[in-house]
């Protein structure tokens, strides 16, 4: 089970994401919100997943989320701070993942089926999907049952609502390929919790 957390600013929490088994990392740039990043916090948190992944030998996937930026300025800049992934979230269109792809190479898609009903893993050539809820980073949580396994394929994440108290069972239901995780590992808004990330983890590797 692919494992991403997302909304990350201390390059600590990064650093203990790996260690505690993440593959991914996320920071957000969405400019007011509680979890936008700086680019120096950007930067120091790819900086710090990428010598965590070293250190534990295993590949780490650190991603610019973007919901606002156009698809090849959040592209551009994903690239400039180091990011291996830039991930366009929302109403981004198929122009706008090609757009991205031809700066970054790696590009994933994030919308939710509130908005596009019969989504798809891959239809606009994104290298991986993500499928959330109606309100993205709001931590609610949603009908799991809308989602069809057989149309979307495996290599998508679920996200939306998810906690350590409950990714097990989403797991189960849904079957994605992995899963995505940023109020539910916090505290606060913006602020990160280290042993709700630890149990995160933790539970969704047990599902």
């Amino acid at each position: 089970m692919y494992v991403k957390i997302c909304g990350l600013r201390e390059p600590e929490h990064a650093e203990l994401s790996v260690r505690s088994g993440a593959d991914a990392v996320g920071v957000v740039m969405s400019e007011g919100t509680s979890r936008h990043a700086s680019d120096a916090e950007a930067g120091a948190v790819v900086a710090a997943a990428r010598a965590a992944g070293t250190a534990e030998r295993r590949r780490i996937d650190t991603v610019l989320v973007v919901n606002r930026m156009s698809a090849a300025d959040a592209a551009t800049r994903a690239r400039e701070l180091g990011f291996d992934v830039v991930q366009l979230h929302g109403h981004y269109t198929l122009a706008d993942i090609a757009a991205a792809a031809e700066i970054l190479p790696r590009v994933w898609r994030a919308a939710s089926l509130a908005h596009f009903p019969e989504l798809r893993a891959g239809e606009f050539g994104e290298e991986r999907l993500l499928v959330d809820g109606a309100v993205p980073g709001s931590g609610e949580t949603w009908d799991l049952s809308r989602l069809d396994p057989a149309r979307l394929g495996t290599d998508w994440l679920l996200a939306g609502g998810l906690s350590p108290t409950n990714v097990a069972a989403a797991i189960r239901i849904a079957r994605p390929g992995g899963v995505d995780v940023s109020s539910g590992v916090e505290v606060a808004p913006g602020r990160k919790d280290p042993e709700l990330i630890r149990q995160f983890i933790a539970a969704a590797r047990q599902a």
